[in-house]
């Protein structure tokens, strides 16, 4: 007697078979974003990089595979990264930043053997990149005329942007300046690769002046720290003993009195990368080299410096006169 279809119940070979309501779809193989980050992580940690550009690039790269739904490294395509640029609400420069943040990501993947082809290479966001100025020598005098430099605050603030001005050394390096870094013999800074961000060593001069500043800072420095019992041998510390590169952020203590300087006194270009700028223009007015100049300031690539000189079309002109 042969049995029919009946409810999800077939006749095949004579047996019963039930048909299972719910089948449990199997795992697939591959490797996932996130272990793939934490590898890539860990690479970066050993190789030097710091905690604030690893966290930077989880933060962008993790809101990628959240926003386009990713979960594994081979769901990565050329029309998710289109994707997600094209939701991004924020400014052209802001979703340049993260482009640049995601590639450089991809990029580890990629030296991994995780991914085949480069084909985020072929992506790119053009912006009308806005000139930064740089603080004049005028703003900086007046701006230390202006401040306070009986108190160990003013002092220590004054001490600081003389130190960025004459030297160009970003906020970041200023806040992990120790004692050690200075040689007061041969007046110079010997910055090891800890300090910077290009994790190479760079030795900068100083003046007779800028060393009397700094030796008198490092004594006051002793008695605050010696009232507080902090134990630190920060060249540039907070009020209370403690040293300003606490945070992931670079926005320390003396950034943060630039700022206030700025408002208070009415004063542009006040802040601590107006004044690297500041001294990259500087070395440029008094005959130095681009080359030179991008030495000086750490950077890798000479295009960085040439936006920092913010050259004008008929400074230009007219310095090229000279060589018709």
């Amino acid at each position: 007697m042969s049995r029919g279809r009946k409810n999800g119940v077939f006749a095949v070979g004579g047996d019963v078979v039930v048909m299972p309501t719910k089948v449990k779809v199997l795992e697939r193989e591959g490797m996932l974003i996130e272990a793939a980050l934490d590898t890539v992580f860990q690479q970066m940690r050993i190789a030097g990089n710091r905690q604030r550009t690893i966290e930077s690039y989880q933060y962008i790269f993790v809101q990628f595979s959240t926003t386009c739904k990713l979960r594994y490294v081979e769901d990565i395509t050329m029309e998710a990264l289109y994707y997600y640029l094209d939701v991004l609400e924020v400014s052209p420069v802001t979703k340049l930043i993260r482009l640049k943040s995601t590639k450089a990501v991809l990029s580890k993947f990629f030296n991994n053997g995780w991914i085949k082809e480069k084909f985020w290479n072929s992506i790119h966001i053009k912006i009308d990149k806005e000139v930064k100025k740089g603080a004049k020598e005028s703003d900086i005098d007046k701006l230390l005329e202006l401040i306070d430099q009986t108190s160990f605050v003013g002092f220590r603030d004054a001490g600081a942007i003389k130190l960025m001005y004459k030297t160009g050394i970003r906020i970041r390096t200023l806040g992990e300046l120790r004692e050690r870094h200075i040689d007061f013999e041969n007046l110079c800074l010997n910055l090891d690769g800890s300090t910077l961000k290009n994790h190479k060593f760079l030795k900068l001069p100083i003046d007779e002046e800028l060393a009397d500043i700094l030796k008198m800072l490092i004594k006051l420095n002793n008695g605050i720290r010696s009232h507080f019992g902090t134990d630190n041998r920060n060249v540039f510390i907070t009020q209370n003993g403690l040293q300003m590169n606490t945070s992931k952020s670079s926005n320390c203590a003396i950034s943060k009195q630039l700022n206030k300087y700025a408002k208070r006194y009415g004063l542009e270009n006040i802040n601590a990368h107006a004044i690297r700028r500041g001294y990259a223009k500087s070395l440029l007015d008094k005959g130095a080299s681009i080359a030179l100049i991008s030495k000086a300031l750490g950077h890798s690539d000479l295009s960085v410096t040439t936006q920092y000189l913010d050259l004008d079309v008929e400074e230009v002109a007219s310095d090229l006169r000279e060589y018709l």
